[in-house]
């Protein structure tokens, strides 16, 4: 197994071997990259003609980020077609494990062998074998998260890949040889019509990408995911409890409902408090985007006062922004000046357009509209939404894929720009729940919304499987609380947040006493349980299920730290009680909930045995 580097430049020759259209490796590009010089954390590569690729490495804990830097050294101009940032060739392996993820249904975990695949070589080994999977768009995570590992059932071995790409991506798994090759970066010409001109001395650096090897997969996605450098406000450090009102009043908060939300959850241990969507434009807000002006027959006087309102309850006021997107009420909708363009005409999704991020008109709109809004109101805390996908890219660069690569380069400099401007402010990465699960939006969010999955009795399984790619500790999940809910309906929801942060919404002013003490009950042991969620290590994942719309079975869920571990359990529908809850020789030393039954849960804290 060993790092090596694919790069296709305009002009140069295709692979052959039944290959062209499906992949751009083994180039003629390729051909002409030589080594000349190698240490252990970077590799040089060049061409005789000059185009240099530098590959540095980062050991971070047990996984390795690769930053790989093209420079043109030509005296000409050059058109890059593909760019790999990790390519590892002879791999061992016979199994593929990938993520899968829909609006609701993120992180599927799908298990496959060489031979599923059809990546077994030929019977004279000529002809390329490829699996070649991505997304295209601004929604990264659609499809498959950006993500691949690699096991050898005999070994027991695993290689594990991230990708750190926020635009469109693609992974290739090439066989020949029987064994296999790894290469991703950004979606090429070929997937993602993307092309990148580089003038004479100019260079380009590809999204970064992290490796870890292991013994299993949770071990080797435990490295990926320990990997990444989130910036997490300090005012987030204490994995504070959030209260989301959206699942109470359904796109129609106003002042009173949610001064009632607040004398309800006073004194309770909620640190967040967010107003959702319907706060602003017209009565219809979904087609109101863009019109970030306070719907004064809600909110008379402004935002300003409930959020002091909040604040004066003990808790931080958080608000619902979608900065990027103009709706079809909105009355920039049909100026299409500073908005995104294809082919000449505004890019139109459904009922949406979308400002150009790039545009200083717009950078300084949004910073009136947005940033100061909620920096004069005094909010701490903002939830970032985007609720569809421009597609292969829009005008703007050399190519449509590039225009989109730095289209969402310019949305990510918004993200910094609201954290320079209200230093310390929470933000909470979402895109229609999940679609945004990566890195370059993860690192600048103290918190992501895991799904968009508010109530169905899948929760649980898309937190665990979320484990795999996002730190916990940033994974926000709901538990969305009900007055007709049992005991058994409130633990199964509540114990499903211990898998990442706890998230409340729903008839939080009309629960019942019992049911109020379960809830604290719920938040105390949340509480508890707060390190390990926040530092440990998943070492099991076991779900019987393989639905999510009906799952069947039970989950179990371990993770550990320092000394200490926390076991979640999950029973579904025609479910049994696992034979073992707890590691051999471990000792419960507490617990929440009861797992008498299916549609059950019951978490427990235990010493491990090490």
């Amino acid at each position: 197994m060993e790092f090596y580097a694919e790069l296709k430049l305009s002009g140069d020759s295709y692979a052959g071997e039944f290959s062209c259209g499906l992949t751009m490796t083994s180039s003629g590009t390729a051909a002409r990259l030589k080594k000349v010089s190698e240490t252990e954390d970077k590799t040089v590569w060049e061409t005789p003609e000059g185009v240099t690729l530098v590959q540095n490495r980062e050991k971070r804990g047990g996984a390795v980020v690769l930053s790989s830097v093209l420079k043109n050294g030509t005296a000409d101009g050059i058109t890059v077609e593909m760019l790999a940032s990790v390519a590892i060739k002879q791999i061992a392996a016979d199994r593929v494990h990938r993520l899968q993820s829909f609006w609701s249904a993120e992180g599927k975990h799908r298990a496959e062998t060489v031979e599923d695949l059809n990546l077994e070589p030929s019977w004279n080994g000529f002809g390329m074998r490829i699996e070649k999977f991505g997304n295209v768009g601004s929604m990264p995570v659609r499809k498959y998260f950006p993500f691949v590992a690699l096991e050898n059932s005999k070994t027991g071995e695993f290689v594990g890949i991230q990708l750190y790409c926020g635009s469109s991506w693609q992974i290739e798994l090439l066989s020949k040889d029987g064994t296999l090759s790894a290469v991703g970066g950004l979606a090429d010409d070929d997937f993602g019509h993307w092309r990148k001109k580089l003038a004479p001395g100019e260079s380009f650096e590809a999204p970064k990408a992290a490796v870890a090897f292991g013994n299993s997969l949770e071990d080797v996605c435990d490295k990926l995911v320990k990997a990444q450098r989130p910036n997490i406000s300090p005012a987030d450090s204490d994995m504070g409890i959030v209260f989301n009102e959206y699942c109470t009043t359904w796109g129609n908060p106003n002042f009173e409902n949610i001064k009632k939300i607040c004398d309800s959850l006073a004194g309770k241990g909620v640190k967040y408090l967010v107003i959702d969507a319907g706060w602003f434009g017209a009565e219809r807000w979904w087609l109101s985007a863009g019109n970030w002006k306070v719907n004064e027959s809600r909110f008379a006087g402004g935002m300003k006062p409930i959020a002091d309102y909040i604040r004066s309850k003990g808790m931080i006021p958080g608000l619902w922004f979608e900065p990027e997107s103009v709706g079809r009420e909105c009355e920039y909708f049909n100026n299409p000046e500073h908005l995104l363009k294809k082919y000449g005409a505004p890019l139109t999704v459904g009922d949406r357009r979308f400002w150009d991020m790039e545009d200083p008109w717009v950078k300084e709109y949004l910073s009136k509209n947005v940033i100061r809004l909620l920096r004069d109101c005094g909010f701490g805390y903002v939830k970032i939404d985007y609720n569809d996908t421009i597609g292969i890219g829009c005008d703007g660069a050399e190519s449509l894929g590039e225009a989109l690569r730095r289209k969402i380069e310019a949305s990510r400099e918004f993200f910094k720009k609201i954290a320079e401007e209200i230093p310390g402010i929470v933000i909470e990465n979402c895109s229609s729940g999940g679609h945004r699960l990566v890195l370059p939006f993860m690192e600048l969010a103290s918190m992501a919304s895991f799904s968009d999955a508010h109530e169905p009795k899948s929760i649980p399984i898309i937190a665990a499987n979320l484990h795999r790619v996002i730190r916990p500790e940033q994974s926000q999940i709901w538990a969305v609380l009900r007055r007709p809910d049992s005991a058994d309906r409130l633990h199964y929801s509540l114990i499903a947040t211990l898998l990442g942060r706890m998230c409340l919404s729903g008839d939080i002013c009309d629960l019942s006493k019992e049911q109020w003490a379960i809830v604290e009950e719920g938040i105390g042991f949340y509480r508890r349980a707060a390190e390990i969620i926040k530092n440990g290590k998943t070492v099991t994942v076991d779900c019987t299920s393989q639905s999510y719309s009906r799952p069947t079975g039970r989950q179990l869920v371990r993770r550990e730290y320092n000394g200490l571990g926390l076991a979640v359990l999950h029973r579904f529908e025609n479910s049994e009680m696992p034979e073992e809850v707890l590691p051999k020789g471990a000792e419960a030393v507490d617990e929440f909930g009861e797992a008498e039954r299916d549609f059950s849960a019951k978490a427990w804290i235990y010493k491990t045995n090490s």
